[in-house]
Order: C-alpha cells, then structure tokens, then sequence
C-alpha cells in the first residue's frame, strides 16, 4: 500500500512543469511597475481633488474661488490747497556797510574804546589819538592870525590918512595905491591864519575817532601805545553792519521776467533764508533789489534781499539758502509727493476705487512745495491715492487700507475687560480640538 501512494506522489510530481530560469526576476519587475502605476493614481487623485474641493477662503466667501489677499497700503485724500511758486538759490550773507576804521593823521594811539565783538552805533568812541602835536598848531596859527590882524588894521588906518593927504594933493597917488595892496595882502594873510586854525582844529577832532556806522566790532588790529598813520593797511578794526543785513544771490535769466513782471506788481517780494542744511528758517524778509546786467559767462543775475536781522541770526559772509516767493498758485488740487509715481505711462498715482481696488491714473503735475505736488488735471479733490506701498501694486489689485501711525488697534480680545488678560485654555488654543476661527462678518464658519 505504501508502494502504492509513493507511486502516485512519483507521477503527479512528475507531471508538473519545470520553472523557468528568468520567472522570478520577472515577476519582482512586474510588481515595481505595478506600484509606480499606483502612485501615480495616488497623486493625479490627490491633485483633482484639490483642484475641486473648496478652501477655506472659498467656504467663507460662498464656495466661490477666492483671489490673491490683499496688500495693506497707506492713502491719502485729494483736496485742493494753495501751493507757492518759488525760486530756490545758493546765497551769501553780505553786511550793507563793512567800514575799516583808520586813522586820519599820524600820531600816537592813546586809548582804545572798544571791545572786541561790541555792537557799537554810529557816533560811539573808538580811539584816541594824541592831540598835542596839533594842539600847538592850533595855537600858533593863532597868534598868525592876530598878528596879521594888528597889521591889517593899521594898514587900513595908514590908507586912510593917505587919502585924505591925496584929496589935498599932498602926497602922490602911487603912494596910496601902493598901501591899497597893503591892505590886501594883511586881509589875505588873515584868511590863511584862519585856515590854519581851521586845519589845527579839524586834525584835533581827527585825533578822537568815532563810529561812522551802527554794527559788529571787529578784532583789533592795533594796541594802545603804537604810533598810527593813515596809510596803514589794516587800520584800526573793522566794524561791519548787521542790522539790518542783506543777502546776495544769483538766478537765472530764465527767471528774471517773472521776477520782473511781479516786483511791478509788488515791490517787496517775500524772501526766505535757510541754513547751510537748508532745514532750519533762520529769517524773512523782502527783495530789495536785482543788479543792473546779467553776467555772461554763467547766464544769472545778481538780486540782493534785505532782512531785519533783529536776533542776529545771520552773520556776515555765512552761506545760506534763499527762497524767493514769486507767486501763489490758489485753489489748486494738490497731492502728497509719495502719491506720485513715475513709469511708462510718464507721471501716474494709484486711484484708490470703492470696490477696495486701485487703477493706475495718469496725471499732470505742476509745481511742488512743502511736500505737496499740484496735479493740472487727471485728478479731483475727494480722490483716494495710495502714497505708501505703491511699488507692490498692480493696475486692479485689492489693496487694504492701513490705519495712520498711531490709531487705536482693533480690539480682538473678545469679552476680556480693556487691559485685562484672558487666560486660554488648551481646548481653546486656535487649532485644538473644539476651536473655530473667527470668519468675516456674514460668511460661514470655516470647514
């Protein structure tokens, strides 16, 4: 019976077929295509499945596909405004008297009068010379003087007698004419006696120097106890006029008819000075004058402003920089600098739309002041232009409007008392289990 069962075992084992050599690698093969296909399936059905489920965006906005977010931005409101047109300049602080105190005669410094860096007015002592020498002078053509007097009198009283003699044909008429031109020449020495005595005294006065002019005293230049003289090159100080005070500079022909035709109308043109950084206002004052030719070879003319200069805040020879106001342009819709924008369409701002949108407008610009730029035309007051932010946007970008520096944040505490802090709770914590973020007003909560 044994030999019976091995028997069939021996047969049917002997009916099945043999592998073949390569059936293994090819049925690993088929099993590495087979799931690669499957991945493949994986991905397209994830995709399509994105492609066709709603987000999040969509489910608060209705199931409808929700655009790009959008971009916060600053903006401003057009109005209309005045906007000054001026002419800006590179000018000099140039005193209206500069006066070098020298002496008029020679002699001895005796005293000085002054400080140095005083404000003296015109008439105030500054110096003394030594007067001696002068005063001798003084003295002496004095006596000249009264000496040629008694001589001019008696001559006079000869004369006298001379004629009476010459009426009794006494003496010869040569003789009275010859006393004639004696008088004379006693009158004519008294003339010069009096003009030495008026050059004694006027060299006295020469000796005690006043102030010409009311202003800012120099540095000395000479001590008491030198000897002085009037061909001395730095003389004795040098006082320049501050108040009031004038200021040079120049513009270009191109801007003196403008001026011209406005100095007829209004002979004071307000003129505004600025310091070396031009940001600090150091005075105001008026245009006094414009120079009487161009200068050829730089094609400007010179002006000269006049200012009080009661604070002394300009000094001579100090560079500053000149605002003259030519004209006024009034009613003007004006718009910040920031909201102008340059491009291919030339000079463009971002229109701010109802819709929460903006649109690229074109615009003509006028003149800019104060950082204010005058549109002529593309633009009307009322209008709402971005001036902060515009170099991300696009013409139909949604655009939020951001609150202005220092505007109160929205509250999103929820119920928790102003200044107090709400404690969470894990299940409360945005993305735990339970918690629903807040959606826009009127939109559905999001899945």
């Amino acid at each position: 019976m044994d030999d019976t069962v091995t028997g069939v075992k021996l047969a049917s084992a002997s009916l099945e077929p043999d592998p073949a050599p390569g059936q293994p690698r090819r049925r690993g093969w088929i099993k590495w295509v087979v799931a690669v296909a499957l991945a493949l399936i994986a991905i397209l059905a994830f995709q399509h499945y994105e492609d066709i489920a709603p987000s999040t965006e969509d489910a608060r906005n209705g199931g409808k596909p929700a655009g790009p977010p959008a971009q916060s931005v600053g903006a401003a409101t057009i109005a209309a405004g005045d906007i000054p047109l001026t002419i800006s300049a590179l000018g000099t602080v140039t005193p209206l008297a500069t006066v070098t105190i020298r002496t008029q005669i020679s002699g001895q410094l005796q005293q000085i009068g002054f400080t140095e860096g005083q404000i003296v007015k015109a008439g105030d002592f500054l110096a003394q010379i030594d007067a001696r020498p002068y005063q001798a002078t003084l003295a002496q053509a004095q006596g000249q003087l009264a000496k040629d007097t008694a001589l001019y009198a008696q001559a006079q009283a000869d004369l006298a007698r001379y004629q009476t003699l010459n009426r009794q044909d006494s003496i010869s008429h040569q003789q009275v004419d010859d006393q004639v031109y004696l008088v004379q020449q006693y009158k004519a020495a008294m003339a010069s006696d009096q003009a030495q005595i008026d050059a004694a005294n006027l060299n006295i006065n020469y000796c005690r120097i006043l102030s010409p002019v009311g202003g800012r005293v120099g540095l000395r230049q000479v001590d008491a106890g030198n000897y002085v003289q009037s061909s001395d090159a730095n003389g004795i100080v040098v006082i320049t006029q501050i108040q009031p005070i004038s200021v040079v500079f120049s513009t270009p022909e191109d801007n003196l008819p403008e001026i011209m035709a406005r100095m007829k109308v209004d002979s004071a043109l307000p003129v505004t000075v600025l310091d070396r950084a031009n940001i600090k206002q150091l005075a105001t004052g008026s245009l006094t004058t414009i120079d009487n030719q161009i200068d050829t070879t730089t094609g400007t003319v010179k002006l000269r402003a006049t200012f009080a200069n009661d604070d002394g805040a300009l000094f001579p020879q100090q560079f500053v920089n000149v605002v003259l106001l030519v004209d006024t342009m009034k009613g003007a819709i004006v718009a910040p600098n920031a909201a102008i924008q340059q491009g291919a369409p030339g000079s463009f701002v971002y229109l701010v739309k109802d819709d929460g949108t903006v649109a690229v407008r074109k615009v003509k610009i006028g003149p800019t002041a104060n950082g204010m730029t005058a549109v002529t035309s593309g633009l009307e007051a009322g209008d709402k232009v971005v001036i902060d932010g515009a170099d991300r946007l696009r013409d139909g970008a949604k655009v939020a409007i951001a609150a202005p520096p220092g505007a109160a944040a929205p509250d999103v505490s929820g119920d928790a008392p102003s200044g107090g802090h709400q404690r969470r709770h894990k299940k409360d914590q945005p993305g735990a289990a339970g918690f629903a973020p807040a959606t826009p007003s009127g939109g559905p909560p999001a899945p």
